[in-house]
């Protein structure tokens, strides 16, 4: 009695069931994808122009990226907080006082690569880019920035803004002033005061712009490709670009105020207001 050979299909069916096997062994051996809800990153650039070696400034016996870092870890809405940096002096520092870091390409551009960077290692919904020269950023101003967010489904990024009561700050180049619509987007950023009062007797309420900002994770990978243009060349304000790319930016109002350390002389005074809080 002849027995039957395997035919076509039997061999085609033991062939799809080894690769299913490969498959099944391969995927197990993947390392896990990081899923969250928020994910926080703290851009720290070293070798900064203007001030090199700004995140390890010394301000009230710790450096300048601990007290921000100790300042995120209270936000009740980020689930995670990676420092991202660009120099190992900045990663043997993160580590001594037990934050997370991750070494970023030297060739980004901006903080904001260096945050998208590290965005595209984990899957979250949110992401919240923490400027590392604002010790003061309290986290309760992050918690309204995230929910603000979250709870506008057609919002892809947002950001801080806190009206102005001091001339020093309007006229302070470096005090970035916003004006928005009524419906809280931004029509325009600069560090020109605007909006400009042409008549005495006429009253306008001038705003200035905090620099953190929260985005949906997958228009800060776009916004990362977009080509820069002439209103963010003029005042070098990265967040223009997406206003000129034809998108929109939330502005959120909080009553909170954050200085941040942008020049050499700027650190002894957040270090007298770190102190004097402290009392």
């Amino acid at each position: 009695m002849r027995q039957n050979r395997p035919g076509k299909g039997t061999k085609q069916f033991r062939l799809r069931s080894e690769m299913a096997g490969l498959a099944r062994r391969s995927s197990s051996d993947r390392l896990p994808v990081m899923k969250l809800r928020t994910l926080g990153v703290i851009p720290a650039r070293y070798g900064a122009q203007r001030f090199p070696g700004k995140p390890l400034v010394m301000i009230a016996g710790k450096p300048l990226i601990q007290h921000v870092y100790e300042q995120v870890v209270k936000s009740t809405q980020v689930n995670k907080i990676i420092i991202a940096t660009e120099d190992e002096r900045v990663v043997r520092a993160v580590k001594l006082f037990g934050g997370e870091v991750m070494m970023t390409s030297p060739s980004c551009a901006s903080g904001t690569d260096r945050v998208a960077e590290v965005a595209r290692q984990y899957e979250s919904e949110f992401v919240v880019n923490i400027q590392g020269d604002e010790p003061m950023m309290r986290p309760e101003m992050i918690d309204q920035l995230v929910a603000g967010l979250r709870n506008d489904a057609g919002c892809v990024m947002a950001t801080l803004a806190r009206r102005i009561d001091t001339g020093r700050d309007l006229q302070n180049p470096n005090v970035v002033k916003v004006v928005f619509s009524r419906n809280g987007n931004a029509l325009y950023f600069s560090r020109y005061p605007i909006p400009f009062v042409r008549d005495s007797g006429e009253v306008a309420a001038r705003y200035k712009h905090l620099g953190i900002y929260a985005y949906r994770r997958g228009f800060l990978q776009k916004f990362v490709q977009m080509p820069q243009l002439e209103l963010e060349k003029a005042e070098k304000l990265e967040q223009l670009r997406t206003l000129e790319n034809g998108y929109a930016i939330k502005v959120l109002i909080t009553p909170h105020d954050s200085v941040g350390v942008d020049t050499p002389e700027d650190v002894e005074l957040v270090e007298r207001i770190l102190t004097t809080n402290k009392r």
